[in-house]
C-alpha cells in the first residue's frame, strides 16, 4: 500500500500526539484569556501584557499564567461557582414560592367551588397567599 509506506505508523502515532498537544494548549489558552478578562483586581494595562505574554511566549506564556496565577485562578472559579449557585438557588426558591402561592389559591378556589369555605375565607386565603 503506498500510503502506510509514504506515512509510516510512527509518524501517525507522532501526528496524533502532535494534534492533541495544540488542542490542550488551545483549550488552556481559552480559560486563562476568560479569566484575564474577568479579574476585576487587574488594571486594563496588566490585562493586555498577560495577553501579550500569551501571544508572544505561546506555550510557556499559558505555562508560566498557571504557576503564577494558579491559586487566584482556582479562588475566582470557585466564588464565580459559589454565586452562581446562591442565583439558581434563588431563582429556584422564587418559583416555587409563586407556585406554591397558586396552588394555595387554586386549592382555596377548588374548597369554594366545593362550598367547604366561604367568599370571605377565600379572599383570605388569595390575600394571604398573595402578601408572600
Amino acid at each position: 500500500m503506498v500510503l502506510a509506506d509514504s506515512y509510516p505508523l510512527g509518524e501517525v502515532l507522532w501526528t496524533i500526539v502532535i494534534f492533541f498537544a495544540f488542542v490542550i494548549w488551545i483549550w488552556l489558552l481559552w480559560i486563562e484569556i476568560g479569566d484575564i478578562l474577568r479579574r476585576t483586581e487587574l488594571s486594563g494595562w496588566g490585562k493586555v501584557g498577560w495577553i501579550v505574554v500569551l501571544c508572544l511566549i505561546p506555550y510557556f506564556g499559558v505555562f508560566i499564567y498557571l504557576i503564577v496565577e494558579h491559586k487566584g485562578m482556582s479562588e475566582r472559579i470557585a466564588a464565580r461557582r459559589s454565586e452562581q449557585q446562591q442565583e439558581m438557588d434563588q431563582y429556584v426558591r422564587s418559583v416555587a414560592s409563586e407556585q406554591d402561592r397558586v396552588g394555595q389559591i387554586a386549592a382555596a378556589k377548588r374548597l369554594l367551588d366545593e362550598g367547604t369555605i366561604d367568599q370571605a375565607e377565600f379572599e383570605r386565603i388569595k390575600a394571604t397567599a398573595l402578601s408572600g
